[in-house]
């Protein structure tokens, strides 16, 4: 029998309205489910990530919103070394965000545009991707530290 050891351990998708309380639920439940894998609250690991989340659930109900449509969040956690990918797909391929290494920091009198920079200066990686003519997906990848 074959087996793909490079596959990866563990899965996490549902799909949300694409709503303030659906950011704000997308960011409780990446949280609990990464407790469930054995990152708890209180970790470095949990934290950071739940903060991606709502970044990345904010930005496509913000810019990627298509009244009636929801978003997908899709978490995939790699074993060795332990690392997550974050995925949210949005309703607005038309809507793409810049590409990572060209974000322009924003100026202290602005109230948005912090969140992509927070994204590349915690993730790993960080990108796009485009399945279908109707979506696209805004992923990234960050380490998690062993926990104890």
């Amino acid at each position: 029998m074959n087996v793909d050891i490079a596959s990866p351990a563990r899965h996490f998708t549902i799909r949300l309205s694409a709503t303030a309380r659906g950011a704000r639920l997308a960011r409780h439940l990446a949280a609990e489910q990464l407790t469930s894998w054995g990152w708890p609250y209180d970790t470095d690991g949990n934290r950071t990530a739940s903060l991606l989340v709502a970044e990345l659930a904010t930005n496509a109900i913000r810019h990627g919103r298509t009244p009636g449509r929801d978003f997908r969040l899709r978490l995939t956690l790699f074993p060795e070394p332990p690392t997550l990918r974050i995925e949210l797909t949005d309703t607005r391929p038309d809507h793409r965000p810049p590409t990572s290494g060209t974000l322009t920091p924003a100026t202290p009198d602005q109230e948005t545009g912090r969140g992509l920079l927070l994204i590349e200066t915690l993730s790993t990686h960080w990108g796009t991707a485009a399945g279908d003519p109707y979506t696209k997906t805004v992923w990234c990848e960050v380490a998690l530290p062993a926990v104890p």
